[in-house]
């Protein structure tokens, strides 16, 4: 495995641009574009081989794309109550598209991927309270689209249409913590990508680069109010997949105090 300095690194990855499209080396894999990248700098999978490896982190994304890059996952307080499957399942989800299918046929869904810019369709909204240093999910049923009038009813049935009580929240120290300790000092790195119709192989050309330093958690929060930064939730009756911090195309540089751009 090669062992790189970061001016190395750096003189690698101009090296990988001038390159041009290169072809995804790993068929049918999601992660086609930051496993090439890796094969190309001869590195294995998350491990990024300079000095102070623990602190740096190598992020590849296609230019351009709308998918949202998943930052950490973390459930809310209070943690005792395990509040996705305890409260938000069962007083504000709704029936499981597959339910009497592939579940059974009382199976609920809670999913919903919410921000600090407006309140979803069914009324969610993230809220930054910085006097009691809380990020919080609110629901607010005047904001609930017509189309899930039948939904809110049952809602008003189960738990009232009021806040959630108590609320949804993360500590701003908890939070700071968990997302200081995912998002290390980073080399961003973005690709253009392009298809061959003929044999559907996929190309890449790797030629935008960034180096992040130093986690800044008033940009996290600011990103988060503007609605660059979502809390996403997947809870089924049967299985809550996780609480998950995700963030959209061209923000990680949002996140950081320092940041240099390579090329």
């Amino acid at each position: 495995m090669n062992i790189y300095t970061k001016e190395k690194l750096i003189k690698k990855f101009k090296e990988i641009s001038k390159m041009g499209w290169i072809e995804n080396r790993r068929h049918g894999n999601q992660g086609g574009i930051g496993n090439t990248l890796e094969d190309l700098l001869g590195i294995e999978e998350n491990n990024l081989p300079v000095p102070n490896a623990a602190e740096w982190e190598l992020k590849a994304q296609k230019s351009n794309t709308t998918s949202l890059t998943t930052l950490f996952h973390t459930e809310p307080s209070p943690r005792a109550i395990k509040f996705v499957p305890s409260i938000l399942l069962p007083q504000y989800g709704w029936k499981h598209k597959e339910a009497g299918k592939k579940y059974s046929k009382n199976e609920m869904s809670f999913r919903q991927t919410i921000h600090g810019q407006n309140y979803s369709d069914r009324g969610f909204c993230v809220k930054i309270d910085k006097a009691e240093k809380k990020v919080l999910i609110s629901f607010n049923s005047s904001k609930v689209d017509n189309r899930h009038f039948d939904w809110l009813k049952s809602v008003k049935k189960r738990i009232g249409i009021g806040e959630i009580e108590p609320q949804p929240y993360w500590g701003f120290d908890d939070l700071e913590h968990k997302a200081g300790t995912k998002l290390l000092n980073t080399f961003y790195v973005q690709a253009d990508v392009k298809r061959d119709k003929d044999t559907k192989k996929e190309y890449y050309h790797y030629n935008k680069v960034f180096m992040l330093q130093k986690f800044n958690f008033d940009g996290f929060l600011k990103t988060l109010k503007e609605g660059n930064i979502l809390v996403d939730f997947d809870a089924r009756t049967g299985h809550n997949h996780g609480t998950k911090f995700r963030l959209r195309q061209n923000h990680f540089v949002d996140l950081y105090e320092k940041v240099t751009e390579i090329m």
